[in-house]
């Protein structure tokens, strides 16, 4: 895919959600089928607690049913209600992990040099996130955590290869997050996390994008969703949505 090509479709994808800084479409994405990714079916985004009004009102415009939240409980302080008609799931990505792999993996937390432990060590998590997508309601459904990079940046990894995604276009997604988060912080006024996550990157001598890349080479991930206990069902409703049949 070319770098004109990934540009377009970027700004094409994005969407304006007031109160949030990293929100777009998972449709309009290249795959093996040929066919790109279907456009209002999935939408990744950063923490909705922070939306405004206005936020809630486009977010119901865009004719979301469902919102997957992936934190956990600790760092739910929503500012407004999601809309009444909106069903709410949570699936807790780093509390499903537990401790053990904390202690063994923590120190790369915010890269994306966790995706990798984290599949092999954290099935369960994964076939919790799909069973909540294959279970949803039809419509437009929305996965986030609070920066929309890392835990919704896993789970957009996951549902893009699902689809048969071109590995590039998913390497290009995720790195989309970094210039939209990035003011957040101090925003927030919180400590800017990228000095130690550039610092983790570059003593494991490699980059964000070579990482996701490399994740990708090879990652089959209907085969590896079946082999940690989801059906043949809920992979194929999750396919669906991203990738409806002609």
């Amino acid at each position: 895919m070319s770098r004109t090509h990934a540009v377009a479709a970027t700004e094409d994808r994005t969407l304006v959600w007031d109160g949030c800084l990293n929100v777009r479409d998972l449709g309009g994405l290249p795959t093996a089928s040929g066919r790109p990714t279907a456009r209002g079916a999935i939408v990744r985004a950063d923490n909705l607690d922070r939306l405004t009004a206005e936020g809630r009102e486009a977010l119901r415009e865009y004719g979301v049913r469902t919102v997957v939240d992936l934190r956990d409980a600790s760092e739910h302080k929503p500012l407004l209600p999601l809309p009444e008609d909106v069903d709410l799931v949570r699936v807790p990505l780093d509390e499903l992990a537990g401790e053990a792999w904390w202690e063994a993996y923590g120190r790369l937390d915010g890269t994306p040099l966790a995706f990798r432990p984290y599949l092999e060590h954290c099935p369960h998590a994964a076939v919790a996130l799909v069973r909540a997508i294959a279970g949803a309601r039809p419509g437009p459904l929305v996965v986030h955590c609070g920066a929309g990079r890392d835990r919704t940046g896993l789970a957009s990894l996951l549902l893009l290869s699902l689809a048969g995604t071109a590995p590039a276009a998913i390497v290009e997604d995720y790195l989309l997050s970094d210039p939209n988060v990035r003011p957040l912080y101090g925003m927030l006024r919180l400590q800017d996390p990228y000095r130690r996550i550039d610092t983790v990157l570059a003593e494991a001598g490699t980059s964000a994008g070579a990482v996701v890349a490399g994740l990708l080479d090879g990652f089959d991930a209907e085969g590896y969703l079946l082999a940690a206990g989801a059906t043949p069902a809920e992979v194929a409703a999750v396919r669906e949505r991203l990738l409806p049949a002609v």
